[in-house]
């Protein structure tokens, strides 16, 4: 009795197995063919090749609590189809929209037709065919059994099919449970594992690509799942009086414009670099010497160019994404995740792009070297208003070329010029750059910069780095120049984040002349400065000193375009403003004004950096800016987890419809309006008699000097584009607008 009993288990069990070693290898074949994860070191393939295993085991392990056997196989069979089904659309849709489905996009039946419809259905290619290989040959099986019925029913012999050996009726009791720890063990694991890796991984919600990459598809929905429903939820309480409150709030914190600023650059291109990690201590600071950044030291001594030193970062876990945000729309990321990466798909935004548009005609695209969904900046640009979105496809990629967050930033700058060039005028244009990113790994060849001499590999490294993007945007300078952008064009450059993070600053400290042992949290609170430079020929320059953040950037980059902000959300107000509020907030409610520094219960008097117990007329004053940046920031923060934009629309403005543009072609859509338009086309390279200014762009990048990748080259998965004639292109896009237009 007891070997049967053995018997009747591993027959449960084998099933199980066989259908994980299924299902598994089909995950793999679509993580390396169709997805092609990337692994940045060997623990990371390492984790993408068990991470399938743990949430699939503990799955199937679910049909052996069924007492009888034919429940148990037949309810097996159904997880494995459903586990297949989700692994075939993700296939699908992400070789139509390099993403990954989440659940709004399968409640969205719009987008769910134009994903899996009849255009993703026709991208099916001959691979494909190992993901239905098993179910072809169980279909096969029936066939040929249902043929040989057949013959069998017109020679009048009995019909039979075949009768699954179902096993016996009872199994161990312990073997479910052991199944369903196993697969939990397994998934814990790997989930720690990954959580080691890549800390934050869910908190901070880098992209959908990084959670597939390390916990796998499964997990990936159910935790899409709970976040949508969440969201769904928090909104379904939301009310337009909840609006009403930000609108007070917004509206009688503006500040009015100054009168010789505003309107001063009305009509001009607007070009954003966006330095990243990149803080404002760097600039005009030497090693050995040397100046880390001679380029920036002198633009902004330039008498065009308009700087301030007290401009602080604000970013919460988002970092580089709650910068943007801020700079987009002045609202504050959040506290806890990526507002890009939790709210970008569907909220509604009073963002630049749509702003500047509507009010001016101004065409809008981002320039970024690297992963498109990384930050969720495919799905957010488009309910930000960009027009077009030049992500890491548009870009030339090869290992020396390379950072782990796109491409190096001399090759990045160089690239970017043909795509300018096609832009109509007025443009409002984003260059992202990466190579000052941690780690700050940099090659021999790209730098001889000195050595910091500290004992933090980091911190040396990081200096290495700034300068090498210094010299990337001496060369970009140059070509403005050259090209006569310049003269035509706003260029506003800041830095997102810090680069050093609060554990090292100690060792940073010699290099500022501080001694490590006398570093407070002051001293980590005033590193968050970062650059925020205006530079254009005609600006009435100079260095400011007013206190202000990344939230303040968007009402003065507005005000100097000459549009007045004051209908619109904005929680900055403009830096130029004789009315400017320098209360600066961090999101973790701590601030900073021009005479203090507020941390946790501890004031520090910015003059010394010494703690100070204020006297009552100052501590009242301060406990009154305490109570506006928590009120600001919780009001910021009902605006993004509400949505509650969707309840107020400014006179004039036309909320963003996303579902409007498609980055896949952006350079086809871009040169088509460009060939569409004819004489009146506004771009530069239509200015200049349909001659190209990439050949007047000159760099050093060791990558470039021998010519074997031209800068008016494009690469190969997007130089079909560059037809704008051609039909399937221009099909395809005919069947999106349509699709877009019905909805």
């Amino acid at each position: 009795m007891a070997n049967t009993s053995a018997h009747r288990i591993s027959k449960r069990l084998r099933f199980i197995l066989i259908l994980l070693a299924l299902i598994w290898a089909k995950t793999l074949i679509a993580y390396f063919f169709n997805f092609r994860l990337p692994s940045d070191n060997p623990l990371q393939f390492v984790i993408k090749l068990v991470n399938p295993i743990g949430t699939s085991l503990f799955l199937l392990s679910l049909s052996m609590y069924f007492r009888k056997p034919k429940r148990t196989f037949i309810t097996a069979g159904i997880i494995y189809i459903l586990l297949c089904v989700l692994l075939i659309a993700n296939v699908l849709y992400y070789r139509e929209f390099t993403d990954f489905m989440t659940i709004s996009t399968v409640l969205g039946v719009s987008k769910v037709s134009q994903g899996l419809g009849a255009t993703s259905i026709s991208t099916l290619q001959p691979g494909d065919l190992v993901y239905f290989l098993d179910f072809i040959l169980v279909g096969a099986f029936y066939l040929v059994v249902a043929a040989r019925n057949v013959y069998r029913f017109l020679q009048h012999e009995p019909i039979k099919w075949p009768h699954p050996d179902w096993g016996e009726e009872t199994q161990n009791p312990l073997q479910p449970l052991a199944t369903t720890v196993a697969g939990l063990l397994i998934f814990m694991i790997t989930m720690a594992v990954s959580e080691l890796n890549r800390p934050q991984l869910l908190t901070r919600t880098f992209d959908r690509t990084y959670i597939v990459r390390y916990l796998g598809l499964a997990p990936f929905t159910v935790y899409d799942g709970l976040k949508t429903a969440q969201t769904s939820q928090v909104r379904a309480q939301a009310s337009s009086g909840d609006m009403d409150k930000v609108l007070r709030y917004t509206q009688s914190h503006y500040a009015a414009p100054d009168a010789q600023y505003f309107g001063s650059e009305k009509g001009k291109n607007v070009i954003i670099i966006h330095l990243e990690s990149f803080q404002q201590f760097l600039i005009g600071q030497k090693i050995k010497g040397k100046e880390v950044t001679p380029f920036l030291n002198s633009l902004i001594k330039n008498k065009n160019t308009l700087s301030f030193s007290n401009v602080f970062n604000q970013v919460g876990l988002g970092r580089t994404s709650d910068a943007e945000n801020m700079l987009e729309t002045s609202t504050f990321g959040l506290s806890g995740s990526s507002l890009f990466s939790t709210y970008g798909n569907d909220n509604t935004f009073q963002a630049a792009p749509a702003i500047l548009h509507q009010t001016d005609g101004y065409t809008s695209a981002v320039m970024h070297g690297g992963n498109a969904e990384f930050w969720n900046r495919d799905s957010t640009y488009k309910s930000l208003g960009y027009n077009y979105f030049f992500s890491g496809n548009y870009y030339d990629h090869s290992t020396d070329m390379n950072t782990e967050f796109g491409i190096k930033d001399k090759l990045m700058f160089a690239e970017s010029a043909k795509y300018l060039e096609h832009l109509q005028q007025p443009f409002y244009s984003k260059i992202i750059t990466t190579s000052n990113h941690f780690p700050f790994s940099i090659d021999s060849e790209d730098s001889d910069f000195p050595d910091a001499g500290t004992d933090d590999v980091t911190v040396n490294n990081y200096f290495k780095t700034a300068n090498y993007l210094d010299q990337s945007l001496r060369e970009f300078f140059a070509y403005l120049k050259k090209s006569g952008l310049d003269k035509k064009s706003l260029v506003m450059i800041y830095g997102d984040h810090y680069g050093i993070s609060d554990d090292r600053n100690k060792s940073l400290a010699p290099v500022l002349g501080k001694k490590a042992s006398d570093w407070t949290s002051f001293d980590d609170a005033q590193l968050q400065r970062i650059p925020l430079i205006f530079y254009s020929p005609g600006l009435k320059g100079g260095q400011k000193d007013t206190y202000g953040g990344e939230i303040d950037v968007l009402p003065t980059l507005m005000h100097l375009l000459g549009v007045h902000t004051k209908k619109y959300v904005q929680f900055g107000t403009d830096l130029l403003s004789p009315n400017h509020d320098q209360v600066v907030a961090f999101r973790n409610r701590n601030f900073v004004t021009p005479d203090y520094t507020a941390i946790g219960s501890k004031y520090y008097l910015n003059a010394s950096g010494q703690e100070v117990k204020p006297d009552v007329e100052s501590l009242d004053v301060l406990k009154q800016d305490k109570a506006q940046v928590d009120n600001e920031l919780t009001l910021s923060d009902l605006v993004a987890t509400k949505n509650l934009l969707r309840f107020y629309t400014p006179t004039g403005f036309t909320p963003v419809d996303s579902h409007k543009y498609d980055y896949s072609y952006s350079l086809y859509e871009m040169l088509r309006t460009e060939k569409n338009a004819g004489n009146g086309s506004t771009s530069l390279y239509s200015e200049r008699g349909d001659k190209s200014t990439s050949v007047l762009y000159k760099t050093n990048a060791p990558e470039l000097s021998d010519d074997k990748t031209p800068i008016t080259d494009y690469p190969s998965k997007v130089e079909d584009q560059t037809d704008v004639d051609s039909s399937s292109i221009a099909a395809r896009l005919e069947e999106a607008t349509s699709t877009s237009s019905s909805n």
